[in-house]
């Protein structure tokens, strides 16, 4: 007798339906697994057989034969084994097979146990946009299957019970989706002492997306405020949340039973990781720790100590938004949207600029070395970089000092909605860190005094031309930060005060224009971003 049912199998990020093709036949009596299964997927036949002898079935003498089409699809992991003996009990002849069977996934231990496995949501996206109406999944993940509407999900815990569901004799019902509420942040920017630099400048990264490069001595607190980055950002919205959860559910990085993601996520992966750990792969190819962050923030902590391959591999993914994986077998694609932060000591010893100079023994070629394990077109995706000083005992030994995070989320939230009314015409813009090109020009709405400033500050401090686009970036997220629908010259100050490396640069042209990067930063330092523009700045 021959049966047909149905599964899925994981291809990147997403997943494609698998046909479970049982036949039985007479002949010598084995179990035979084709369709390009791997080593797990191919243990199969051991697990199976086992399973269904001990949930009470008795099954014939004959040759059992499975194919798991398409062929060419690579199978991996043990989600087939569940399709795979429903199958097999119905070709037996144990089991009616109903006119439109479910689609089917789970692990099955040797007692007939039903196992969790990876990738469920994708799988249920799948199965809803193909058009079925009934899925089985192992009870760990029904609530991860549940998130998707229009599709009935049945968590089972054994074969016998996947089996009464399966031909239609249970009465259970399906899994309801949980509702999970946010959890109480365990960190606040409130709890940040001094810094009032570094603070504001966290706000116009979250206001616009912007990635940012913190630069200070060790214990100035640059993980302290990195840990808070995520709860200056907006809340994530439901597809956002489907497409986090999709990504971590494929890597295996859920809780059994747990549902939706409800907190953008924070990635914090050590130097030493690898290409691979870092923007993905292996075989078959896994998401990495950008992909893990998308839609939240990678915090990448000692940055010149990563390796110069997995920093050169950032390149792309940080322009485009996610990362191809390109293996022998094929070509897949994971989304990695995210914010990068990071963060690193001016020199080895970290004691450079110190108020003590004798602090700092590093000579100047180790200094150059040091820098120059970054290179220039990754120090070009930061549109931010601030310098994080030491604090002094006062800072230390007082109170916590400025708003706490879900204050500041207000402000960032609101920028976001001035930022997505003028991209309403521009689907798939939805940060000012976006814009380049055509549209950085058209949206950026400045005025002539601010543009003149700009070209004035690249020319004076012979800064390149992705400098310029970043600067008017910036710009333009404290204009909305502030509130106005121009970009005025205060605001061109403001952004370049935040980007300490660019420094000036005396040239024959004449007296450079006064250290801005400095200058301002002091000035910014008490001044959050959208106070009116003092005396010598143009009014809005």
């Amino acid at each position: 007798m021959h049966s047909s049912l149905h599964s899925a199998a994981i291809a990147g990020a997403s997943s494609r339906l698998v046909d479970v093709q049982v036949d039985l036949s007479l002949g010598i009596p084995g179990f035979y697994l084709v369709g390009l299964p791997d080593h797990a997927c191919g243990d199969a036949r051991v697990r199976c057989l086992t399973a269904i002898r001990n949930s009470g079935y008795a099954l014939p003498s004959k040759k059992i034969t499975v194919n798991l089409a398409p062929g060419d699809l690579r199978k991996e992991g043990a989600a087939f084994d569940l399709p795979i003996a429903l199958g097999v009990l119905c070709s037996a002849g144990l089991l009616p097979c109903p006119d439109r069977p479910p689609l089917v996934v789970g692990e099955l231990s040797l007692s007939g146990d039903v196992l969790p496995v990876r990738g469920v949501l994708p799988i249920a996206l799948e199965a809803r946009r193909l058009g079925f109406e009934t899925l089985l999944v192992p009870e760990a993940n029904a609530n991860e299957g549940a998130l998707v509407q229009g599709l009935r999900v049945y968590g089972v815990r054994s074969l016998t019970e996947a089996a009464e569901i399966f031909a239609g004799h249970s009465t259970r019902a399906p899994a309801a989706p949980v509702a999970e509420g946010l959890a109480s942040a365990s960190v606040d920017l409130s709890d940040v002492r001094g810094q009032g630099t570094c603070k504001a400048a966290l706000v116009v990264a979250a206001a616009g997306g912007h990635n940012a490069l913190l630069i200070g001595p060790p214990g100035s607190g640059k993980t302290m405020l990195a840990r808070r980055l995520p709860t200056l950002l907006p809340l994530l919205g439901f597809e956002e949340a489907v497409e986090t959860t999709s990504i971590w559910s494929v890597a295996g990085r859920l809780r059994p039973g747990q549902g939706l993601l409800t907190e953008r996520p924070f990635r914090a992966p050590h130097h030493t990781i690898s290409v691979a750990g870092l923007v993905g792969g292996g075989s078959p190819p896994r998401p990495g720790e950008i992909s893990l962050a998308h839609n939240g923030v990678l915090f990448m902590d000692e940055l010149p100590e990563f390796g110069r391959a997995a920093l050169e591999a950032l390149r792309q993914p940080i322009e485009d938004g996610e990362v191809s994986v390109v293996r022998s077998s094929g070509a897949v694609c994971l989304p990695a949207r995210f914010m990068l932060l990071a963060a690193m000591n001016p020199c080895p010893c970290g004691h450079e600029g110190d108020k003590d100079p004798r602090r700092c023994q590093c000579s100047l070629l180790a200094k150059e070395s040091y820098r120059r394990r970054i290179s220039g077109p990754i120090l070009d995706r930061f549109d931010l970089h601030i310098e994080a000083p030491a604090l002094n005992a006062a800072e230390l030994i007082g109170a916590p000092d400025g708003e706490s995070s879900s204050k500041v989320r207000e402000k960032v939230e609101r920028a976001r909605a001035r930022q997505r009314a003028r991209f309403a015409h521009h689907p798939g813009l939805y940060a000012n860190a976006q814009l380049r090109g055509r549209l950085l020009r058209e949206l950026c709405d400045a005025t002539l005094q601010a543009r003149q400033l700009v070209g004035e500050i690249i020319e004076r401090y012979r800064l390149s031309a992705r400098a310029h686009d970043r600067i008017l970036k910036l710009a333009r997220t404290i204009a909305d930060l502030d509130g106005s629908a121009l970009v005025h010259a205060h605001h061109v100050h403001e952004a370049s005060s935040l980007r300490c490396l660019d420094k000036p640069v005396e040239g024959p042209a004449g007296p450079a224009l006064p250290a801005l990067p400095a200058a301002l930063a002091n000035a910014f330092k008490n001044k959050p971003p959208g106070n009116p523009p003092g005396p010598t700045e143009e009014a809005p």
